[in-house]
């Protein structure tokens, strides 16, 4: 998939672009349909499908104290974005300088650097710009000057609820998989970097591999059997989520996989790991003989069930 940064730089060939925008958190169900009406505009019209995306959720700039955690990792969001056929994004590093921009602003220097826009599809209540100050009917306004078409969709909804990526949240947090991947259109899983941690689980028997989850909706503390692929290979993995109440005082949270039949290092290396089964809760043991014989049984109670 080819990532841009600035609408100059897309070799557009004399082609106009289909243009799709949005945060997309999660690329669920009601999203897909928007990627989807851009990449048929495309092949309809011999244009170029384009999807503009954000490389963090535009309230980080606006509105840090109304942040929502966030479903996928950028990486995670570009690879299912990706997955749907894209071949073009946009990706716009969203600061403050950016964010100062009025709607229609944005969309004037979108149809200068790109040159010519035949369609832009987007949520119908699909707000943007400077204050909120662009929406689906400036987007038309403007489509009617500059010659291009606006789709503004209105959202999927599943067993009669709107699909949305707070509702997606929600479930993530209620440890309620089955709903989330019926909205994501996909197994939900969670993805992060590993990094170094204090390497506890060495010492126990059992290395883990430590994700960086920070900024990511959660689910409900405890162990899970999981799975993951790494270099082509599928890996069943106990997952811990929480606070490790035997081995620290602190209330750091932690996400930490072991990998069955792994044998190397994964630091730095991202790992994106769906989430299945809920083997217990996360409790406190008497010591560390005690988590270890623990950690063994969730182990094979993994290999089992995966």
């Amino acid at each position: 998939m080819n990532i841009i940064h600035a609408a100059n730089e897309l070799e557009t060939k004399g082609k106009r672009v289909c243009l799709a925008i949005g945060f997309f958190d999660g690329v669920h169900l009601g999203h897909q349909q928007i990627l989807r009406q851009t990449i048929a505009d495309a092949r309809q019209h011999d244009g170029i499908a384009l999807v503009l995306t954000f490389d963090q959720h535009p309230a980080t700039i606006v509105a840090p104290e109304k942040v929502p955690p966030l479903i996928y990792s950028l990486p995670q969001k570009l690879r299912a974005i990706e997955s749907l056929g894209v071949e073009n994004v946009l990706l716009i590093r969203f600061d403050k300088k950016f964010s100062e921009q009025t709607g229609e602003q944005f969309i004037r220097s979108l149809a200068q650097g790109l040159g010519k826009i035949r369609s832009i599809c987007v949520g119908a209540n699909f707000v943007f710009g400077h204050k909120r100050s662009g929406n689906v009917a400036l987007l038309k306004k403007l489509g009617a000057e500059l010659d291009f078409s606006v789709h503004g969709l209105s959202a999927l909804s599943l067993d009669g609820q709107r699909v949305s990526s707070t509702r997606v949240r929600e479930a993530i947090r209620a440890g309620d998989f089955d709903d989330a991947s019926q909205m994501l259109g996909r197994p939900y899983a969670i993805s992060g970097k590993v990094v170094i941690g204090d390497k506890l689980g060495r010492t126990l028997g059992f290395p883990t591999a430590n994700l960086d989850v920070n900024g990511l909706a959660l689910p409900p503390n405890g162990v899970y059997a999981a799975l993951t692929k790494l270099d082509g290979k599928l890996y069943r993995v106990a997952l811990n989520i929480g606070i490790r109440p035997t081995v620290t005082a602190g209330k750091q949270l932690r996400v930490e996989a072991y990998l069955l039949g792994f044998h190397g290092e994964l630091y730095g290396k991202e790992l994106e790991i769906e989430i299945g089964e809920k083997l217990r809760d996360e409790k406190k043991f008497g010591s560390p003989e005690e988590l270890r014989e623990q950690i063994a049984r969730d182990v094979a109670a993994v290999r089992q069930r995966s």
